[in-house]
Formats: structure tokens, sequence, C-alpha cells
């Protein structure tokens, strides 16, 4: 059976070697010298061995209570900090927050925000996941991160959606393309011009292909990508015209491209954040959520073309 004690105990026992003696410890404590000398001897009952022998000065350690005292400054030093690690997380100081976001936002759109949030919260982790925009959902869903950064298109009902952003969609041609002339373009015009497609598993293949049907426009031979480096490589080889969202557009800067931007009609891609209301959420989480509210009304910079909009009433 092991020896049963408390925190109280070891902070006495610490208390009487600091101090030196049972009058100026109990006098620290607050406590009478009666009741902290019972407690060192229950301590030392317990254990079996004396803790402290008197000199004609003072009250110091025994070997076996230099032990002892080593052991419990150890262990009161780690329920100390531990504990104030908890406060911290409770004042969302501490902790950590985990974040989804698709990669355009995960390597444009929030590098400014968790700056900005790293100022005010130094010793918070935060863990960023980016994938699709289904893959950025079941993350949440499945209760693997605090919140998310995505389009929305389809969410489950579950799912509490708010809108924060828009990124206006761009032709990217090849820098020595004719239309590179040109200082914005129409849909239109990359009709029957070969184009590079994202995979039909991204939420932006969908956004251009709704465009291009509405506006009766056929492009030429189809060349798919999944990754916007991929699709920037292509483009700048020459394999065909593309079009993106503003937030894609500095990832893309390494190749031999150009943007433009595209209208009639202008088009803009709604970015959500996305949280489930039925998981509890740390107040770290909590403040970079409202972080991202408020990223407009804190002037949190953007990439061109993209905007934070103000919070709609009522939601999450």
């Amino acid at each position: 059976m092991g020896i049963d004690l408390t925190l109280r105990h070891l902070r006495v026992v610490i208390a009487v070697a600091d101090a030196g003696g049972y009058t100026p410890a109990a006098r620290e404590l607050h406590v009478a010298q009666s009741s902290l000398s019972r407690t060192v001897q229950e301590v030392e009952q317990r254990i079996g061995v004396p803790l402290f022998e008197r000199t004609t000065r003072r009250v110091r350690p025994t070997l076996e209570g230099e032990e002892f005292l080593a052991t419990a400054r150890r262990l009161v030093g780690e329920f100390d900090t531990a504990l104030n690690h908890f406060e911290g997380y409770l004042a969302g100081t501490r902790g950590s927050v985990s974040v989804a976001a698709l990669p355009s936002l995960a390597g444009s759109m929030l590098p400014p925000v968790l700056a900005a949030f790293r100022r005010g919260h130094p010793e918070v982790a935060v863990s960023v996941k980016d994938g699709f925009s289904e893959e950025v959902l079941d993350l949440v869903v499945r209760g693997e991160v605090d919140l998310a950064v995505s389009v929305a298109t389809q969410v489950p009902a579950t799912l509490a959606v708010r809108h924060i952003a828009v990124d206006a969609f761009a032709a990217v041609l090849p820098s020595d393309h004719p239309l590179a002339a040109q200082e914005e373009l129409r849909w239109a015009d990359l009709a029957g011009l070969p184009f590079v497609a994202f995979e039909r598993i991204s939420s932006i293949r969908s956004y251009v292909d709704r465009v291009l049907a509405e506006t009766g426009t056929r492009t030429g031979a189809l060349t798919e990508a999944r990754n916007i480096g991929a699709v920037a490589g292509l483009v700048a080889a020459g394999l065909g015209v593309s079009a993106a969202p503003s937030l894609v557009l500095p990832m893309m800067m390494f190749a031999d491209v150009v943007m433009r931007p595209l209208v009639d009609p202008g088009v803009e891609r709604d970015i959500c954040l996305i949280h489930d209301p039925r998981r509890p959420m740390s107040r770290a989480a909590q403040a970079l959520m409202q972080l991202l509210v408020s990223a407009g009304e804190r002037e949190i910079a953007t990439p061109p073309g993209v905007r934070w909009v103000p919070g709609e009433p009522g939601q999450a």
C-alpha cells in the first residue's frame, strides 16, 4: 500500500525547510505553529522516517528529509505548472487550436490571421490541416478540428456556417499569350482555347464549370491537374489557359503566368467559417473564431481580389 499524502502535506514540509524552522514557516503560511508541527509529524509517521533535526539555531532536513524534499518540490512544481496551464487554457492564453482549410486558404488567407492571433496568444499551439472541401467538412464532422475555413456549397445541417470573405475569379494565362495584353477578360474570351482545369473534386472546378455553362462558353482541349502548383506549371508550359479565384493566385506566382480579372460576369467565391456547435470549444478556439469574424474590422491584410465581409446577424 502506498504512502498516503496530500498536496498540503508537501507544501508544509517545503515551507519548514525553506524557512528554517516551524515558527517562521507557520507565520508565512498563516497557520498556528502547533497545527504545522502536527502536520509534519503526520508526514513522518506515514513515511516512517524523521524529516528534520533541530540544531541550536534552526531546523534542518535529515538525509531522508533532503530526499523527500526533492520529490516534494518536483511534485508541487509539476502540479502548480499544470494548474497554471489549465488556468491559461480557461483564459484562452494557452492550449491548442486546430483549423481545417482549403489549400488556397491555408496558404494565403489564414497566415496573416494566424499571425495576428499569435501576437495575442503567444502560448497557444495552432494546427492547420488542409484538404479539398469534402475532406475539410469531414474533419469538422468527425470532431478532429475546432473549426474550418472553406467554401460552403453543401454543408451538413448539424454544422454552423458564417460567411466571412469573398474572392473574385481571374484568368490565368502564359505570360506570352495574346490575351495577356488585355487588362481584363470576359469568360467568353476563353471559348475554343485549350484549358487547364482543376480536378472535379476541387471546389474551384464546380465554380468554373457552372460559369462556363451559364455563359455558353466551350473551351478547347482539356488538361486536368489536382493541385495549384501543377495547374500553374501546365499553364506556363502552354498547355492552356485557366481560371482560378484570387486566393489561389499568389500560390501560382512561381510560374511564368499572368492573371487578368474575369468579368461578364464577375464571379466571387464565398469563403465561410464552419464549426460544429455541439462540440465544446476552448476559449482559445473561440478567440480565433472571433478574430476571423472581425478580420475586416481589424484590417487584416488580404491578397488582391479578396475582401472580408461583415458577419450576418444570427449566424454562428
